[in-house]
């Protein structure tokens, strides 16, 4: 936890604060994602898409799909921003997109 001392040099607390992040990133990096909220807000997404395209409303469908492809983008962009590459980025930006549903 980034604790703060007002008598500290800002030099040592950014230094420290830059330590304690890349700990907390390595440790997010190597813990194993759960992704079961994530597969079933992919299934409660996509069961609307059908519902939408059964109804014959297709505009609506496009703009959902384009909001979940955004939203996904957003999330591969963030997650190789943190650093991640290649597997791990999509399935971050996959839990991202989907994990609201691990809450239900």
């Amino acid at each position: 936890m980034l604790n703060f001392d007002e008598n500290e040099p800002q030099s040592v607390r950014e230094e420290r604060f830059a330590a304690e992040r890349a700990r907390t990133r390595a440790a997010r990096r190597a813990a194993p994602l759960d992704l079961r909220g994530a597969h079933l807000g992919a299934l409660i997404v996509t069961l609307v898409a059908v519902v939408l395209a059964w109804n014959g409303e297709r505009v609506a469908l496009g703009i959902a799909g384009g909001i979940v492809l955004l939203w996904f983008a957003i999330g591969l962009a963030w997650a190789y921003g943190d650093g991640d590459h290649g597997r791990h980025a999509l399935q971050r930006a996959y839990n991202i997109t989907f994990g609201w549903a691990g809450g239900l």
